[in-house]
């Protein structure tokens, strides 16, 4: 619509970054994907918001992670407000990602050092679809040193999430923003989450960014002539 020129990698995300990386490099352009600190300094803010508006320090953070700089940021900003005594204890942070992009989630239940990526990540949830994420030794460490974790959702999950967000609360989110609350949701039922925790669950990503997501999983409109009669037998009501 801005008339960018659009370029399609044939390839995944983890693939394309390392291409923009090595041209950044050799070319003196200039990146600003999550592994730029200036974007780290920007996300931050989603804690001192979230704290903000609410007057009080949440029990938990829930963030969706595919490359892992919004928990990342979110941990280092609580971390500063912290060290000026603008908060108590650290909010739980816990992150989410789809079953088939998951190296973070697996760090954390085999309580590996490090991530192993994922080869070949497969999610209907693009912005979380990365099996090497920059920030991933970040997120590890926010995650252990407030107590968190990380677990993953299925697609099936995120889209029936994505659905009732729209349906229930008029949140329109993409995939990969359902996949926190669809997250939040089986942590509860494992007993994880406690119902009594005041949680902050971010959706980072507005429904428009993936409109196809949305296309494929809805009902096609329903054709009818155009007259009364013709609308009244759809809606099933008598003349």
């Amino acid at each position: 619509m801005h008339g960018a020129r659009v370029i399609s990698i044939r390839g995944n995300f983890d693939r394309a970054l390392e291409m923009v990386h090595a041209l950044c490099l050799s070319h003196g352009l200039y990146l600003l994907n999550s592994v730029n600190p200036y974007r780290l300094e920007g996300q931050k803010t989603i804690g001192f918001e979230a704290i903000d508006q609410l007057g009080e320090t949440p029990d938990r953070f829930v963030l969706p992670v595919g490359n892992a700089g919004n928990i990342s940021a979110v941990y280092k900003g609580l971390t500063e407000l912290r060290a000026l005594d603008l908060v108590g204890d650290f909010p739980m942070m816990t992150g989410i990602q789809a079953q088939g992009s998951a190296p973070v989630v697996q760090a954390i239940r085999d309580n590996l050092p490090s991530v192993v990526p994922v080869p070949h990540p497969e999610t209907v949830a693009t912005a979380i679809r990365i099996g090497a994420p920059v920030n991933a030794e970040k997120a590890l460490t926010a995650i252990r040193m407030t107590g968190g974790t990380a677990e993953s959702v299925t697609d099936a999950e995120i889209l029936a999430m994505q659905r009732e967000l729209a349906r229930l609360e008029g949140i329109g989110v993409e995939p990969a923003s359902a996949a926190s609350v669809a997250g939040v949701k089986k942590l509860v039922e494992y007993g994880i989450i406690d119902r009594d925790e005041r949680v902050v669950c971010v959706v980072t990503g507005h429904l428009l960014k993936d409109p196809e997501t949305v296309i494929r999983q809805c009902e096609p409109p329903v054709e009818i002539d155009a007259d009364l009669q013709s609308l009244l037998s759809v809606l099933h009501l008598s003349a």
